[in-house]
C-alpha cells in the first residue's frame, strides 16, 4: 500500500511509484497527436507541435467512440489505427505542391516554446502532485462516484464509447474524452484506479493546458518569444482553472474539455491567418478535429468553445472590414453575426439541461460579480499581483491598440456568462436563457474566465516588453544592446520569466489549490472514504469473488467497492435508476431475518454481499435517503459480518437465501 502522508521525502517515494502510469498518460496525450502534427506540418514549426496534445485528446475520443463499432477491445489498436489514417491524411495533404512553403521558425522561438513548456508543465505537475497529496488519493466529492466507477466500468468491459460508459449513470450517452485515456492508462500500467485518474488529471493539467495556452499565444502574437514566456507563466497562477474542477464536483471531464479551449481557439485563428491552399486544408481539418474532442470532452465546453470562437471570429470580421473597405469584408462582417446567432440559437436550444432542476443561485451582487470576473477572482480567491498588473496592462493595450480587441472578445463572453450567473436574480430570463448549458453555475462558468484572461495578460506583457527598450535608450545600454542583441534579448526573456512564474505561488492559485489538497485526504470526516473504509475495500477481493454482486449505499462511498475491486454493485451512482427490486432491497435489507420477502428479492437480484459504511452522507448528513436498509447493519440469521474496520467500515455476507 503506498504511503498517504503529507511529509514531503515520502509524498515523493510514494509518486515514484506512480511514474509508469504518468508517463503513459502522458505518451496518450502527446505521441498520437505529435504524429500527425509531424506528417503534416513537419517538425520545424512551434505553432503547429503545440497542438500535439490537444489533437491526442481528439484521436483517442474518436477511437473509442469507433472501436465498439468495428469490434474492437478498448486498447492501444484502436487508437493506432485512427492516428494511422489521420497521418495518412495529412501526410498526402503536405504533399500537394504550393508555391511558398511555410519557412521553419526560427531556432530561438523553439528553443524558447520547448524550455516553457517544460517548465510551465513541471511546475504545474508540483502544484497538483503536492495538491493531490499521494498518488492513490481520490477527491471526496459527490461526483467522482460516478467517475471512479466508470473508469472501472471501461477497463471490464474494454468498452470506453460514449454510448456505453453511460451504464454507470443509467443514460444513453456520456462523453467519454476524459474516461476513454483513464481506461487505457490503466490497461497499460495495470494500475489502480485511484492512481490512474490522478495521473491521467496530473497529465491534462500540467501537459495539456499549458501547451494549450502556448499553442494559442503563439498565433496570436507569431514570432513573440516573450508572449510564450507569459502564456505558459500565467497557465500557472489561476485559481479558478484547472484546480477548481478538482475540488468542486469533482469535474473532471468538463476540466480536459475547458483545457482543451485555448488549442481550439488556436487552430480558428491559425485559419484565419494562414494562406495557400494545403495549409487552410490542414488548419480547418485541424479545427474540426478540435472541436469533435471538445465535445467529447464535455458538451458545455463545445458550447463555450463556440461562443468564444464566435465572438472572435465576429470581432476580427469587423477590425478586418473597417481595415481594407471593400465589399466583400464588409459583407463577411455583417453576414457573420447573423449566421452564428442562428447556429448558436440552435446549439443552445439542444444544450439545453433545465437548469432550474439544479438550483445554483447567485453568490453576490451583481457590481461585485462584474469586478471578481474582471479581475478573476471568484470564490473569494485573492488577486496575484504578477497577475494584476498583466491583466491591467492587457486592458491599456487594448484601449490603445482597438484592432486587438478581438482577442478580448471571449473575456468578454466569460465575463457576461460569470456575471448573469453568479450576480444576478434567479429570474432573470436572460440568466434562465444564457447559462443553461452550464446548468446556471457560478463555478463552471467562474472556470472560462482565466482561460479568457491569459491572452489579455499575454498582450499587457508584449507590449510591455516592446516599450521597455523605448523607455531604455540610453548611451550605455544602447551599445551594449547592439554589441550582444542575443544575450540581452535572452537575458529580458530570463527575468522576465521568473518575475511571471511568481504567479504559480501567488494567493489567487495557493487558495483553490489548498482547497483541492483538503478534497484528497482519507480523514475521519471525509465525504466519501475514511482510511478505514478504503482498507476494507481494498480487502473485498481476497474473499469475494468476481461475480460476486454487491449492495452498497451509493451515497456513502460503499458503492466505490466497484471501482476498488471490479466487483459488481447494485447502485454506481446516486443518480442511477435501480431496479423494483433493487430499490426495495436499499429500504428494507435490514429486515432480512423478520420478512421473507426480503430473501427472495435477494435471490431474484443474486446479491451476496452488503458494503454498510453506516449513514454518514456524500452530501454531510445522516440522512440514509432511501437506503435506510443498508446501512448501520446488524448480524442476524442471513447476515454474517465478514470484515471490519474502525467504528463505521463493515462487510455482511448474505447467507442463506
Amino acid at each position: 500500500m503506498l504511503l498517504r502522508t503529507t511529509d514531503g521525502t515520502h509524498m515523493v517515494g510514494a509518486w515514484w511509484d506512480a511514474v509508469p502510469a504518468f508517463l503513459i498518460a502522458v505518451g496518450i496525450l502527446v505521441v498520437p497527436g505529435a504524429a500527425v502534427v509531424a506528417a503534416g506540418w513537419g517538425v520545424r514549426r512551434v505553432g503547429p507541435l503545440l497542438f500535439a496534445p490537444a489533437l491526442s485528446v481528439s484521436i483517442v475520443g474518436v477511437s473509442a467512440v469507433l472501436a465498439p463499432l468495428v469490434g474492437l477491445r478498448w486498447g492501444l489498436l484502436p487508437v493506432a489505427v485512427v492516428a494511422a489514417v489521420a497521418v495518412g491524411i495529412a501526410g498526402a495533404i503536405r504533399l500537394i505542391r504550393e508555391p511558398q512553403r511555410p519557412s521553419a521558425d526560427r531556432t530561438a522561438l523553439r528553443v524558447t516554446a520547448a524550455i516553457v513548456a517544460l517548465v510551465a508543465c513541471a511546475v504545474i505537475g508540483i502544484q497538483f502532485a503536492t495538491a493531490f497529496g499521494a498518488p492513490d488519493t481520490i477527491a471526496q466529492r459527490f461526483d467522482n462516484i460516478v467517475h471512479l466507477n466508470t473508469v472501472r466500468y471501461a477497463i471490464e468491459t474494454a468498452n470506453a464509447s460514449p454510448f456505453s460508459i453511460g451504464a454507470t449513470s443509467d443514460i444513453p450517452f456520456y462523453p467519454s474524452g476524459w474516461h476513454a485515456p483513464a481506461a487505457l492508462t490503466a490497461a497499460l500500467s495495470g494500475a489502480s484506479v485511484p492512481i490512474v485518474v490522478n495521473a491521467v488529471n496530473l497529465a491534462i493539467v500540467a501537459v495539456l493546458w499549458p501547451t494549450g495556452n502556448l499553442a494559442l499565444a503563439a498565433q496570436l502574437f507569431p514570432g513573440r518569444r516573450i508572449a510564450l514566456v507569459a502564456a505558459g507563466m500565467l497557465a500557472t497562477g489561476f485559481g479558478a482553472f484547472p484546480a477548481l474542477f478538482y475540488n468542486w464536483g469533482v469535474l473532471y471531464p468538463n476540466a480536459l474539455g475547458y483545457a482543451l479551449i485555448p488549442a481550439a481557439l488556436a487552430s480558428l485563428v491559425l485559419l484565419r491567418h494562414v494562406s495557400g491552399g494545403r495549409q487552410r486544408v490542414l488548419a480547418a481539418l485541424l479545427l474540426a478535429a478540435m472541436m469533435v474532442g471538445v465535445f467529447l470532452a464535455h458538451p458545455n465546453a463545445f458550447v463555450a468553445t463556440f461562443a468564444f470562437a464566435g465572438a472572435y471570429l465576429v470581432a476580427d470580421l469587423v477590425v478586418v472590414a473597417v481595415r481594407r473597405r471593400t465589399r466583400l469584408a464588409i459583407a463577411l462582417a455583417a453576414a457573420a453575426p447573423v449566421i452564428l446567432l442562428a447556429a448558436g440559437a440552435a446549439l443552445w436550444r439542444v444544450a439545453t439541461t433545465n437548469a432550474a432542476v439544479w438550483g445554483w443561485t447567485p453568490w453576490e451582487s451583481t457590481s461585485s460579480a462584474l469586478y471578481h470576473a474582471l479581475t478573476v477572482t471568484p470564490r473569494g480567491y485573492v488577486p496575484t499581483a504578477v497577475i494584476a498588473v498583466s491583466l491591467l496592462l492587457g486592458f491599456v493595450a487594448l484601449v490603445r491598440r482597438p484592432q486587438r480587441i478581438p482577442l478580448a472578445m471571449p473575456f468578454a463572453v466569460a465575463t457576461l456568462l460569470y456575471v448573469l450567473a453568479a450576480g444576478t436574480s434567479v429570474d432573470n430570463p436572460l440568466r434562465a436563457v444564457l447559462t443553461d448549458p452550464w446548468y446556471s453555475d457560478p463555478n463552471r462558468l467562474a472556470a472560462l474566465l482565466p482561460i479568457a484572461a491569459i491572452p489579455i495578460a499575454t498582450l499587457g506583457i508584449t507590449d510591455l516588453a516592446s516599450a521597455i527598450p523605448r523607455w531604455t535608450r540610453t548611451w550605455w545600454v544602447s551599445a551594449q544592446a547592439s554589441r550582444r542583441p542575443t544575450a540581452w534579448a535572452n537575458a529580458g526573456l530570463v527575468a522576465a520569466g521568473a518575475v511571471l512564474a511568481s504567479a504559480a505561488l501567488g494567493p489567487n492559485v495557493s487558495m483553490a489549490l489548498a482547497q483541492v489538497h483538503e478534497a484528497h485526504q482519507y480523514r475521519d470526516d471525509a465525504l466519501l472514504l475514511t482510511a478505514e473504509e478504503r482498507a476494507v475495500l481494498e480487502r473485498l477481493s481476497t474473499y469475494a469473488e468476481p461475480e460476486s454482486l454487491i449492495i452498497a449505499s451509493p451515497r456513502t462511498g460503499a458503492n466505490l467497492a466497484y471501482a476498488f475491486t471490479g466487483i459488481p454493485v447494485t447502485e454506481p451512482h446516486i443518480f442511477g435508476l435501480p431496479d423494483g427490486d433493487e430499490t426495495f432491497l436499499a429500504q428494507n435489507l435490514s429486515r432480512i431475518d423478520a420478512d421473507p420477502a426480503v430473501c427472495a428479492a435477494v435471490s431474484r437480484v443474486g446479491v451476496d454481499y452488503v458494503v454498510d459504511f453506516g449513514s454518514r452522507d456524500v452530501m454531510g448528513t445522516t440522512d440514509p435517503a432511501g437506503h435506510g436498509g443498508i446501512v448501520n447493519l446488524d448480524e442476524g440469521q442471513h447476515l454474517t459480518l465478514v470484515d471490519a474496520e474502525g467504528p463505521d467500515a463493515r462487510v455482511f455476507r448474505i447467507r442463506g437465501c
